[in-house]
């Protein structure tokens, strides 16, 4: 397969999950923002987490919801927008057209008119919840498309590890809000404030009910760090997207016939994750491990990049 083809098919999955996991974002920063008095530490978090601030300070000079909502959901001078990124996810679904089955195409190109239909106005916050279920809703269903349609061959794998490598770094993101996030003093620490918090991760990852099934009793920072981070039967855990990233490196090599630094590297990652404990992970630092896990996930993108030449 072409490098460019290549990388079409990847970048179109990584933007198509980008969109939904800006929405679970702001998801998050508004379910947080329902439990303090005043919302602006969570819409700070916000901002910070998904790695706009510098852009976001040159255009508004406070972190209200209305700002950063509109900021992440609509703005133009914003690349990370889900207006952009949908159009980047359409541009790139155009380009690998021969490469995708018609319902793919068809249901990215409806994906991109639904959500641009949804945002051509400011969102209130009234319509803010609805409007953030269908960039989700329209996300899956491109999904659906691949899962019930496309041939278990190299393009079907390259869509895949793009999902999977943009959900990572998403899934990490999501609980570093926790980080920035400032509780009302220390010692509210392990209160309900704290817990319900916590509660709203599992939500925003589509894990709360998941999680509840396997550990009825604990609703405890530990346990669910825990199950979003190591839990390989959750779709949006760290462990299970760096296992899928290998599998569909795996997959490559053995198709091409030839092996690749990017699966040495994705593998090499997998198993020192899998050596972790969440003990090992509190001790080091919470936030402290998702920085290295954010950055480790950038670098691996970037070499799967090199390897398969996407940019020739």
């Amino acid at each position: 397969m072409l490098g460019k083809t290549a990388g079409g098919l990847f970048w179109m999955f990584r933007y198509l999950e980008r969109s939904e996991n800006t929405a679970r974002l702001i998801d998050t920063g508004l379910r947080m923002a329902l439990t303090r008095s005043s919302g602006e530490d969570e819409w700070n978090s916000i901002i910070t987490t998904a790695g706009v601030r510098p852009a976001f300070d040159e255009v508004h000079d406070e972190a209200s919801m209305a700002n950063v909502v509109d900021f992440l959901l609509r703005d133009r001078s914003n690349p990370s927008s889900v207006v952009c990124i949908l159009e980047a996810a359409r541009f790139n679904a155009r380009l690998v057209r021969t490469a995708i089955t018609p319902e793919v195409w068809e249901a990215t190109n409806e994906c991109w008119m639904s959500v641009m239909d949804v945002l051509k106005r400011p969102v209130s916050a009234k319509d803010l919840p609805a409007v953030l279920g269908a960039i989700r809703q329209q996300s899956a269903l491109v999904r659906g498309a691949l899962h019930g349609t496309m041939l278990r061959n190299d393009i079907y794998n390259f869509c895949r590890m793009g999902t999977f490598v943009e959900r990572a770094d998403n899934t990490a993101r999501i609980l570093d809000v926790k980080y920035y996030t400032l509780l009302p003093s220390a010692g509210a620490v392990g209160s309900r404030l704290d817990n319900a918090q916590w509660e709203t991760i599992l939500r925003s990852v589509s894990a709360h009910r998941s999680f509840r099934w396997l550990d009825e009793q604990e609703m405890s920072p530990r346990a669910i760090a825990n199950f979003v981070i190591f839990d390989e039967r959750l779709p949006r855990s760290l462990r299970f997207c760096w296992q899928k990233v290998t599998e569909n490196l795996s997959y490559l090599d053995r198709t091409y016939g030839s092996r690749r630094d990017c699966y040495d590297q994705a593998r090499e990652l997998t198993e020192d994750l899998q050596r972790l404990s969440i003990d090992d992970v509190f001790e080091t630092g919470l936030h402290e491990f998702l920085d290295g896990f954010i950055t480790d996930n950038i670098h691996l993108a970037s070499q799967i990049e090199r390897c398969y030449r996407f940019v020739e």
